[in-house]
């Protein structure tokens, strides 16, 4: 039976795309019941018409269908938590004035620089009862953090929403946010938490407690720092203290996913498992053992690592690859995995809009589609060689799958990321394995002295092979343009490609051909685009005043500081990689520009412009020394913006001055960019 004529694929579909639609369009709950309860007696009413006549009933699929639809759209809408009354968002006065948040410690985050960093579940609000999702900045010093997860914790603040990307083309971590359900962080120091004496010992608790003894037992064997932090990673998930020079040479060499606990590691573990129950006989009675053994092991590790998205969404992937082998069902592992899918996402919907839930199932995908085709191409003799070709193949299979992907999120490429899959698989494979044990022993007691060592070393090992890959700066291509067209249509393609190499025919050659055209076709639109865009930019900017003017694919940036390299800016580098542009000039800013038909005028930290009565724009930077009161009665602009190098306290009083006179203002700390 082909895949597409599997009844769940076309359920499944249905279901993801019943979530996509409900994402972007932002149905509202009784609609979206009413279509439910309508669609579910239609199909209540196809059934048992099918079932009364025996014959292939068209609209008995499309109420199906429907009726999966409203359910992934209902799925969605039931798992926004600010929706709910009881979410703290619709708790405005707690955004406005201090207020007693009461919440228990879930998962503590990466630190940075200046604070640790917690996930945090509200409980009450000024003794009200309500709930949600939130981060906790604790202000670091001098003092020990007390902090555990599990702790009830009291503070007394003000809650800061998300700030959206103040500028074009950033990665929008609001978003990033609110697809975990969190939508406001608060801001701390440790003197003004209150602890309660009582902690929640749930699931959460329990794993931290067990990665904490984990760690500590690892100190005690003289376990070198460096390598615990990556041991940490790789087998816990723990990234919360790994360096930012070893993240980047991970990146750079096409190895980051190994960081990042998830299929990669999962599969280990699963592979581990069937080989050391390889004498047990594949009788009824063993195979049922083996799969009990591996489910066990996989939900074991799953505590172990401490229930991360990423590798709860693995485990139950391969949980579902398990049972599909013990079933012997060949021909069904694509089903299986559009099993997991739905089940995931049933629970989960919003893992469907996380890069890491996308890249693992592209990935395993097209390493289930594609390797095997091109593992076929040759078939080596030398079981070394054999070695290097599988890999080969499996890396390649698992890049061209997720490569349109990884160029429209991160826009780079790791050339010699075939190089580090090679040399890093076989020592990967005993850092898994050996990792495993030494954490297992770890949970018990300090391991002892020459397992650590032989495991710190291999540790050392790999960041040495890593880094000299990385090191090849060369071979890493960055800053490429790829759009939302070339994403669709390099996909239509490779999969369009992949269909005639399994069986050429004249349709098949057809459709490739097509699909090139496509490929074409979009970079003619996105050309068009280009050329025939004009606007201008106002960035917010903390030290510095940025201005661009675009007219096609000519782009001149205005600064008040023309001695750095602006193209190498990173606001200014967004824009131009994600309008595929590159930088024509940089010019001083002047107190007067125009744009098009708009009058421009600026004023800086000298106070000093001409006199120029009735401009659209007046644009403040750099905090200058004015009456603004009085400047716009002499001046009588349209429209004031403030940029992001004027100090807040000033802006404060020009917001105030704009009111007073009715004159629109635009803050770019508050608002983001301002385009023309």
């Amino acid at each position: 039976m082909k895949v597409l004529d599997f009844p769940l694929v076309k359920i499944t579909l249905a279901f993801i795309f019943g979530v996509i639609t409900s994402y972007y369009l932002s149905f509202s709950i009784l609609a979206i019941i009413l279509m439910l309860c309508v669609s579910f007696v239609l199909f209540c009413f196809s059934y048992f018409w099918n079932l009364k006549y025996h014959k292939k009933y068209i609209p008995f699929g499309l109420t199906t269908y429907f009726l999966s639809f409203f359910i992934g759209a209902l799925t969605l809408l039931s798992h926004t938590e600010n929706l709910q009354k009881t979410n703290y968002t619709h708790c405005d006065r707690a955004f406005e004035k201090k207020q007693i948040i009461t919440l228990i410690l879930r998962e503590k985050l990466k630190s940075n620089d200046y604070a640790d960093r917690y996930i945090g579940l509200i409980k009450s609000i000024s003794d009200e009862n309500f709930s949600g999702k939130i981060i906790i900045n604790v202000q670091k010093d001098s003092t020990k953090n007390p902090l555990i997860i599990g702790n009830s914790i009291k503070i007394e603040t003000v809650l800061q929403r998300n700030q959206s990307s103040k500028n074009p083309n950033q990665f929008d971590y609001s978003k990033y946010l609110a697809n975990k359900q969190i939508y406001a962080q608060i801001y701390c120091q440790k003197r003004e938490i209150l602890v309660r004496k009582t902690i929640e010992k749930d699931i959460w608790y329990y794993c931290a407690k067990l990665h904490s003894r984990i760690i500590l037992n690892l100190e005690k064997s003289k376990f070198n720092k460096e390598e615990m932090n990556v041991a940490l990673a790789l087998i816990l998930g723990q990234q919360q203290e790994i360096s930012q020079d070893t993240i980047q040479d991970y990146q750079y060499s096409g190895a980051t996913h190994i960081l990042s606990v998830s299929g990669l590691h999962v599969g280990f573990i699963m592979l581990f498992i069937t080989f050391i129950l390889k004498p047990i006989p594949n009788t009824k009675k063993g195979s049922f053992f083996k799969l009990i053994s591996i489910l066990i092991s996989l939900v074991g590790f799953a505590i172990i690592s401490g229930l991360s998205p990423s590798v709860l969404r693995s485990v139950v992937m391969f949980s579902f690859l398990a049972i599909g082998n013990h079933l012997r069902r060949n021909g069904n592992i694509y089903h299986t995995l559009l099993v997991s899918i739905l089940l995931i996402l049933l629970f989960e919907p919003y893992f469907l809009f996380d890069v890491g839930f996308q890249l693992s199932y592209l990935a395993l995908f097209f390493i289930l589609w594609l390797q095997p085709l091109l593992k076929n191409i040759y078939k080596p003799k030398n079981k070394i060689t054999n070695y290097i070709w599988e890999a080969l193949t499996v890396s390649f299979a698992a890049q061209i799958g997720t490569l349109p992907l990884c160029l429209y999120y991160f826009h780079q490429f790791p050339g010699l990321f075939f190089v580090t899959n090679i040399i890093i698989l076989p020592v990967l494979s005993f850092i898994m394995i050996a990792g495993i044990i030494v954490m297992i022993i770890a949970i018990f007691t300090s391991p002892p002295f020459f397992i650590t060592m032989i495991f710190e070393k291999s540790i050392y090992l790999l960041n040495l092979m890593i880094h000299a890959v990385a090191s090849i700066d060369s071979f890493v291509i960055r800053n490429i343009s790829f759009n939302s067209y070339f994403l669709f249509t390099f996909y239509v393609l490779i999969i369009c490609c992949i269909i005639w190499f399994k069986k050429p025919n004249y349709n098949k050659t057809i459709f490739a051909f097509c699909s090139i055209i496509l490929v074409q076709f979009s970079f003619i639109l996105t050309k068009i685009q280009t050329e025939t865009e004009r606007e201008l930019i106002i960035y917010n900017e903390k030290n510095n005043t940025l201005i661009s003017d675009r007219i096609g694919k000519n782009i001149i940036v205005f600064t008040n500081d023309t001695t750095h390299k602006n193209e190498n800016n990173k606001n200014i580098n967004y824009y131009l990689v994600g309008n595929s542009l590159s930088l024509s000039k940089v010019e001083k800013i002047k107190n007067l520009m125009y744009y098009q038909k708009t009058k421009i005028l600026i004023i800086d930290s000298s106070a000093i412009y001409p006199l120029v009565t009735n401009p659209d724009i007046l644009i403040l930077t750099q905090t200058p020394k004015i009456n603004l009161d009085r400047l716009l009665k002499e001046i009588r602009p349209k429209t004031i913006i403030s940029d992001g190098s004027n100090a807040n306290s000033i802006q404060r009083y020009w917001k105030e001055s704009c009111l007073k006179q009715n004159i629109p203002f635009h803050s770019t700390k508050e608002k983001g960019y301002y385009k023309l």
